[in-house]
């Protein structure tokens, strides 16, 4: 148990019911190709991998600091380029990837100073206007220097051999389960996300992390007492933009594609913002909770709706507005009116909520 404590940077769940859930998810994570069949399943978990790093990362600067940005997609974006490119450019090899993704992180360490240091003292509304103008600029960038970025087309590339769907390791199956290269890839990408959440634990619950609460919640008394808020803010913003090009750079690993739509799209940012209020802002447990609900439900929720279509369909009373309803096509209304009951009743976000009842 002192093992575990350490290893959460002392941040226990504080729920059973939290705890149990995160149980899941991680076991779930961890034993997807062996407990789900196809392809889809194991492409939703390596997407609920990435999106537990980006959604965390953003965390740090929205529910720790308490920072507003629409730039953390171009950080994002820039890890996913960066491999691709690298891998396009130098030939495939993990030395390629590696050197794409050190200097994606460079280059995205040195934006997000800049940006930091000149717009993060301005008021909060402002600072999100700049970040957006920034995206959007970026985006329109790389969908304009086609001989670099591909434009709209994107780029396509190999991964190093041994995380390719050709490898082969092992002539027979382990537990039924063809062990190849894209399993192997998912796997690192598994153990990158265990990795790097353990680390964004770890800086939240640093003395660092305590000043950028207390900024969160009064930046004037933090600013009085000795801080220089600009400076902690600027580097809250530099280490989410490193966890967000790092996950970009997961995302291009798994699809041995990126494109402006797959990374560098609002719809993107927009959903990270929903899994951060869905999971719980100021947590980082909701990124592991929020993306695992949000990626399964935009996966699956069509073919449980096609089901009930179909089980409504046979019964010979039932009205065709009802039938109507829960057509397939209609996904995306339930989904937005699940998120909004849920961020109804859970104002404080699924992990707000499990915390507080577990408190009371």
């Amino acid at each position: 148990m002192n093992m575990i404590n350490r290893l959460l940077s002392h941040d226990l769940p504080r729920s059973r019911w939290l705890a149990l859930g995160l149980a899941i998810v991680v076991l779930g994570l961890a034993g997807a190709p062996f407990l789900f069949e196809g392809s889809r399943a194991l492409n939703v978990a390596a997407k609920v991998c990435v999106f537990v790093v980006l959604v965390a990362s953003y965390d740090l600067l929205l529910g720790y600091t308490g920072i507003v940005s629409f730039a953390h997609t171009m950080f994002f974006g820039i890890g996913a380029y960066g491999v691709a490119i690298a891998s396009t450019r130098f030939g495939e090899g993990i030395w390629a990837v590696l050197a794409g993704t050190a200097i994606a992180l460079a280059l995205s360490l040195v934006l997000a100073l800049v940006i930091g240091l000149f717009s993060l003292r301005v008021r909060a509304i402002f600072y999100a206007m700049i970040t957006l103008a920034v995206a959007a600029a970026f985006q329109t960038l790389a969908s304009q220097l086609s001989e670099v970025t591909g434009g709209e087309d994107g780029l396509t590339f190999r991964n190093p051999e041994w995380l390719s769907p050709s490898f082969e390791p092992f002539e027979s199956p382990i537990l039924g389960v063809t062990v190849d290269g894209k399993l192997i890839c998912y796997y690192l990408l598994f153990a990158l996300a265990v990795v790097l959440f353990l680390a964004l634990l770890r800086i939240v619950n640093s003395p660092f992390g305590r000043v950028l609460q207390a900024i969160r919640e009064n930046d004037f008394r933090a600013e009085a007492i000795g801080f220089r808020t600009v400076a902690y803010r600027t580097l809250s913003n530099v280490l989410a933009a490193g966890f967000a090009t790092l996950a970009g750079a997961m995302l291009a690993l798994w699809l041995r594609y990126t494109g402006p739509e797959t990374t560098l799209s609002f719809e993107i940012m927009l959903d990270v913002l929903l899994i951060v209020v869905i999971g719980g802002m100021g947590t980082l447990y909701g990124a592991v909770v929020g993306a695992a609900i949000f990626l399964l439900a935009q996966g699956y929720l069509q073919e449980l709706l096609k089901l009930a279509h179909d089980a409504l369909a046979a019964v010979p009373a039932m009205p065709a507005l009802a039938t109507e309803l829960v057509s397939p096509d209609r996904w995306l209304l339930w989904l937005g009116l699940g998120f909004v009951l849920c961020v109804y009743h859970f104002p404080s976000g699924i992990v707000g909520r499990l915390r507080a009842r577990r408190t009371r």
